[in-house]
């Protein structure tokens, strides 16, 4: 009899996991999800981390990143179409992270209640032909909607904006926070590692090395003319001739229309910003956001 109700419980909790209860819950002035029932009973201690714009070509892999990362306990999915698929698929996946998933814009205050963490890769991809800025009218709209959402249900929460043309999205979201009072610029990023993985890739291509051992500082924006390579700090020293210099700096500049005209109307980067590194402890591959080998 005792095993049978223990065997109840556990199931009652799993569905509870994955359909929490929205009703006779409340938040201050928000939303319909306390603060502490976003942590699910019984998981993992860790940071609690909102993608939004999930079942996108960006958001599905970096769910699935956040899914195997050790660090994450909650991981909340919020799109407006196929987040229900794309939160049941990551799900299934063993690791620590519960994962939920939230549809549509009635149900974003309770995708971002008490985050520690929002990254927003929402928005539309390049196509040939456009650039960033052709992408403003509509992402601008988008980024707002959701810093909005932001700035009521997670004001403290660390903001990651990977949504284009970043230039133009991250002082939209400074905007945002700063009406609403919540500004913090050290909580707000632009994401623009990929043109560091880029510089350390092609440059590797033509001095011969392997990328893992280049490091290829980039300052400025990421957007063309505004992505500045500093190839004479690249570590190891090494020098570049003039015709080199122009080579790398240019396809360091366009590495993103170059993957959007190959991909011929089907999407933009989606899979290369993810930066591989290696455990100092045993030289086993990670990901940019793990300090060291899960076996350690």
């Amino acid at each position: 009899m005792q095993a049978s109700a223990d065997v109840n419980r556990r199931i009652a909790r799993i569905t509870a996991h994955l359909n929490p209860r929205t009703n006779n819950l409340k938040m201050e002035g928000s939303s319909n999800l306390r603060l502490e029932n976003c942590r699910a009973k019984g998981g993992s201690p860790g940071f609690k981390v909102a993608i939004l714009g999930a079942a996108g070509g960006i958001g599905q892999p970096l769910a699935m990143l956040m899914k195997m990362n050790p660090l994450v306990s909650v991981l909340h999915l919020y799109d407006v179409v196929n987040t229900p698929g794309v939160t049941a698929d990551i799900s299934h996946m063993d690791t620590g992270a519960v994962v939920r998933g939230f549809l549509g814009q009635q149900q974003l205050e309770d995708a971002l209640t008490g985050m520690d963490l929002v990254i927003i890769p929402a928005g539309v991809p390049r196509k040939p032909g456009m650039t960033r800025d052709d992408l403003f009218n509509i992402n601008a709209g988008i980024v707002r909607t959701l810093c909005e959402g932001i700035s009521k249900c997670c004001p403290k929460a660390i903001v990651n904006l990977i949504s284009n043309p970043v230039n133009s999205t991250v002082p939209i979201a400074a905007e945002v926070f700063k009406k609403a009072g919540t500004y913090d610029p050290r909580r707000l990023l632009g994401v623009t590692m990929l043109d560091v993985v880029r510089a350390n890739t092609f440059v590797a291509e033509v001095l011969g090395l392997d990328p893992r051992d280049i490091d290829v500082p980039v300052v400025g924006g990421h957007a063309g003319v505004t992505i500045l390579p500093l190839l004479s700090q690249v570590k190891p020293p090494c020098s570049f001739t003039q015709q080199e210099t122009e080579y790398l700096t240019s396809r360091i500049q366009n590495g993103g229309t170059e993957v959007v005209e190959a991909k011929a109307g089907a999407g933009s980067a989606t899979l290369s910003m993810v930066r591989i590194c290696s455990c100092q402890i045993c030289g086993c591959m990670l990901t940019c956001f793990e300090r060291r080998c899960w076996c350690h």
